[in-house]
């Protein structure tokens, strides 16, 4: 699997690294020479996600399910068993569902919920190869605010402007109906906060998605505390706007992914499987 011809500067127009000496570069999301070669890497991404999930404790009962597109099919899409542990999960336990709920792939059914949701954010959004949520901790506290996030710190500045709110909620959601409400409200965001209910990331990639929804909990901790603390002070917008400009694009997503998979997958070789 090779990773992709490196540019004059990928990075520049990013905060996440400065200028690399001369003969130094960073890596990129890898290219591939075949469909079957991308599925097993979009997989092998996907265990890794839930992996990740599970470390963070953000799993609830069998609440939750991250996607990500199958590169033969967009209007298919891979995503976890129903009932099964995020901390278990390998590539060889994904199943494969269409847009019409259809299970292509597996023997285990699929959340309902999660066909409602992703399966219509999916439709949506044809630039989202994957898509997280999840009921973790401070993002359903922060949810059942109905507010959006403040820029209030420098990770937070990567959502400024660019998540939406969903402020309908009406149960488990089991109506794709109801999917393409939520798919409306994220909009052409990379985020959006369901409220009741939790959050909702995407990405291009697995690793783009999860660490959105990674960083995007730390936020509403963060600014759960400090409103618990006092009246927070915001970064300015023109501050805040070229700050998402370098944190919050989709390489930058990407990249500061990298040391989360580096260490779930020497620690847990075995969701390769």
């Amino acid at each position: 699997m090779p990773e992709s011809p490196q540019p004059a500067d990928p990075y520049a127009a990013t905060g996440v690294v400065g200028p690399s000496p001369e003969g130094v570069s960073l890596p990129l999301p890898p290219v591939f020479d075949s469909v079957e070669e991308e599925r097993q890497y979009r997989k092998e991404q996907l265990a890794a996600g839930f992996r990740l999930f599970g470390r963070f404790g953000f799993s609830e009962g069998v609440a939750g399910h991250i996607t990500v597109r199958d590169p033969e099919d967009p209007g298919w899409f891979w995503v976890n068993p129903f009932g099964m542990s995020f901390t278990q999960i390998k590539a060889s336990d994904l199943v494969l569902v269409d847009h019409e709920g259809t299970l292509l792939r597996g023997t285990r059914p699929v959340n309902r919920a999660a066909f409602a949701i992703h399966s219509r954010v999916h439709a949506a959004r044809p630039d989202a190869i994957a898509a997280a949520h999840s009921h973790s901790l401070y993002g359903k506290a922060f949810s059942s605010l109905g507010i959006l996030l403040d820029p209030i710190t420098q990770d937070a500045c990567a959502f400024f402007e660019d998540h939406g709110l969903y402020s309908d909620y009406r149960g488990v959601v089991t109506d794709v109906e109801e999917g393409k409400r939520v798919a409306a409200a994220l909009g052409g965001h990379k985020a959006v906060i369901l409220q009741n209910h939790g959050l909702l990331t995407v990405g291009q990639s697995v690793a783009e998605a999860v660490w959105w929804f990674v960083t995007m909990e730390r936020s509403c901790q963060a600014q759960l505390l400090a409103m618990a603390a006092g009246t927070p002070k915001l970064i300015d917008r023109e501050t805040a706007l070229i700050t998402r400009g370098q944190l919050g694009s989709s390489l930058a997503g990407w990249f500061q992914a990298r040391p989360l998979w580096d260490q779930i997958t020497a620690s847990d070789p075995d969701l390769f499987d």
